[in-house]
This record gives structure tokens, C-alpha cells and sequence, in this order.
């Protein structure tokens, strides 16, 4: 990934087997940190939004397990937005990135693997701190993912 980057699909390994297909998510092979918490969003009532916060040191990996949904992520210069739609892939969301998940669709799963634990003093929930942050730190990249390789 390089600095230019806002974000990255990984395609996590698909066992295509006709009795029901299998994805596997490990860390530092496909998944690149270590994974010390996973979470999952679901039931999001049609036209809500979540996210919408950046994390100083957290990484994670968002896949939609069933449905679809959008993620955008912006960098304080540029932003993109992913469609997410098949389980066996993953959108690498590096820190100092701001997120807000959108369009989910009915009956969609959002699973969220994360690199730390939860910790409030990780999160920023303004955008004009944010922008503040993204400034001080000089748009520098997260070593832990760039030492990954698909």
C-alpha cells in the first residue's frame, strides 16, 4: 500500500466446495496484524449510518458477511468509497483514516476485525479534530500493514 492509498481490498482465501463455500481470515497471512478483537454490525435500520470516527492506532479489516453496504474513507485530502458485497472480501482500513458505513443493505452483516482491544482514548469522533490530527501527523502510513504482503 502506498501513501497514496486510501484503503485496500484483500481477497481472503475461497474453498469453493458444493457443499457450502468457506473463507478463512489469519492473521499475518491474509489478515495483516494481529487480531486482538472482532465485532460485527447488523440490523442497521435502512438510511442509518455507522462509523463516522477515525482511530489513531487501531487497524481493521471490514467484511460484509452477508449483504452489502458501502464503507468511504477519507484521509483528509481524498476520500473513496468501496461497495462491499462478498464475504470473501476485505477492505484494510488503516489508522488515522475516517470511515462512515452507509447503504446497508436488509439482512446485512458488517464483521469488523480489529488490531487492539476497544479503547475510547483511541477514538476521534469530530471531523474538524480529524482534520486537526491528520495535519500534526503529516499523512504518514501505518508501518503494521505496509510489512504485510497479500
Amino acid at each position: 500500500m502506498t501513501n497514496n492509498d486510501i484503503g485496500r481490498i484483500i481477497a481472503l482465501p475461497k474453498i469453493v466446495d458444493p457443499r457450502g463455500n468457506l473463507t478463512v481470515a489469519e492473521e499475518w497471512q491474509s489478515v495483516p496484524f494481529d487480531i486482538r478483537r472482532a465485532y460485527w454490525v447488523y440490523d442497521v435500520p435502512g438510511g442509518e449510518s455507522r462509523g463516522g470516527h477515525a482511530h489513531k492506532r487501531l487497524l481493521q479489516l471490514v467484511v460484509a458477511m452477508s449483504g452489502s453496504f458501502t464503507v468511504t474513507l477519507d484521509d483528509g485530502r481524498e476520500r473513496k468509497t468501496y461497495l462491499l458485497n462478498h464475504p470473501w472480501e476485505a477492505l484494510l482500513i488503516e489508522t488515522g483514516i475516517w470511515r462512515t458505513l452507509n447503504d446497508f443493505s436488509s439482512g446485512a452483516v458488517c464483521l469488523v476485525l480489529a488490531s487492539e482491544p476497544y479503547d475510547e482514548d483511541d477514538y476521534i469522533y469530530e471531523y474538524d479534530d480529524f482534520l486537526r490530527y491528520v495535519q500534526q501527523r503529516g499523512g504518514d502510513s501505518s508501518p503494521q500493514a505496509q510489512a504485510c504482503s497479500e
